[in-house]
């Protein structure tokens, strides 16, 4: 009663109070940095941020009250967060990878159910629940892209049934429906972002730290900066999710009523291709020459990678940039996952016809986000 009291004293003033599952991730850091704001929608706020690993000195200037805990072990969870008893808004922006897709069912359905089960019976001012998810509910599980499984056409849409195959998005919202529904009034929503261009030296599919990054290795090594992947995926038109873009869509999910027991997709409202943002990259990295190349192009990141550690090493101490391994910043399995299949589209209908009219300029998303990488002394 007395620890209820003292939340309700240090809540007073706030509208709402926000709790990020994720908090150093690519969408995390945006929510950490719109959130607090004055103009935020349902605002003021008062923010809460859960990550596993120590606060990064990129994240120490948000106005965040920063929680280390490692949501998939359930007596830690549930000490740490079962105290928060004013939150208000839980933004579940984080996940875990493992070897097969069973076992990311099988820790992701774990993390997920731990948070929601120590804030839901503690929190009793809780009003939503926003889970972020993504393309992959179409496509099916990464060991399985390109593979010619039954997947769905793009565009995408909301409303396609799930494919046959374990995926864990797909355990992730069953355990938000099972879980959501013991406290009443609580509502929801899913948000299905593309590729997201965004911040954050943290995250396990942050395409443009990694093709910075290898950028940054190809000016340093004087080589061409090479396109590693098919040809499909060069010219083909691809959609991206800039992160602001993405945190203003799960917000605007949180306060308007239109929003809530839905799904949603979110990406920039254009198309790219691929072939055109590499100009731009080379641009940015000062690299004369680049491209797709027959060949050489089908050598794959993480192969031309693998041995670039101590290169990446001389490039942060020459350019007194943040002491990151090359291993933390460069996630070549995703770019090539990325980059080995034509891009998909999905469609924007649905949330523009509840009311979400934002969009981003994807080419400006891209050099906006490189160059706050450079910034923050993450590439130089």
């Amino acid at each position: 009663m007395q620890k209820k009291t003292e939340d309700d004293e240090a809540s007073r003033g706030y509208q709402s109070v926000a709790l990020i599952l994720g908090v150093t991730g690519i969408v995390g850091n945006s929510l950490a940095e719109i959130l607090p704001l004055s103009d935020t929608p349902g605002g003021p706020w008062k923010v809460y941020g859960v990550a596993r690993r120590s606060r990064p000195n990129w994240n120490e200037d948000h106005p965040v009250e920063y929680i280390q805990c490692d949501i998939s072990n359930t007596a830690e969870t549930q000490s740490k967060l079962s105290k928060l008893t004013d939150v208000t808004h839980v933004f579940y922006v984080t996940w875990a990878s493992k070897s097969t897709e069973e076992e990311n069912c099988e820790i992701n359905g774990l993390m997920f159910r731990n948070v929601l089960q120590a804030v839901i019976p503690n929190a009793s001012n809780l009003r939503h629940v926003c889970l972020q998810t993504g393309g992959k509910h179409y496509a099916g599980p990464f060991a399985l892209v390109g593979k010619n499984i039954e997947a769905h056409d793009s565009p995408f849409t909301e409303d396609l049934p799930r494919l046959r195959f374990p995926n864990f998005y797909y355990t992730l919202e069953d355990v938000m429906f099972e879980e959501v529904a013991k406290k009443e009034g609580v509502t929801w929503s899913v948000h299905r972002p593309g590729v997201i261009f965004g911040f954050s030296p943290y995250s396990l599919m942050n395409m443009i730290v990694t093709i910075s990054v290898y950028a940054a290795i190809c000016k340093h090594e004087g080589v061409p900066l090479i396109f590693r992947g098919s040809k499909e995926a060069w010219n083909s038109y691809s959609i991206a999710s800039d992160a602001d873009l993405i945190a203003e869509h799960e917000i605007w999910a949180c306060v308007d009523p239109n929003a809530q027991n839905e799904a949603f997709n979110i990406q920039n409202g254009d198309l790219f291709k691929w072939k055109h943002l590499w100009t731009v990259l080379a641009e940015e990295f000062g690299i004369e020459k680049y491209g797709f190349e027959e060949g050489e192009s089908s050598v794959t990141f993480a192969e031309k990678m693998k041995d670039k550690g101590p290169v990446w090493e001389e490039i942060v101490r020459e350019n007194q940039l943040l002491p990151n391994k090359l291993e933390q910043v460069g996630g070549w399995w995703f770019a090539d996952l990325m980059f080995s299949v034509p891009g998909s589209v999905i469609c924007l209908n649905k949330s523009k016809e509840h009311g979400f009219l934002g969009f981003r300029n994807s080419k400006k998303s891209f050099v906006s986000w490189i160059d706050k990488m450079k910034a923050y002394k993450v590439v130089p």
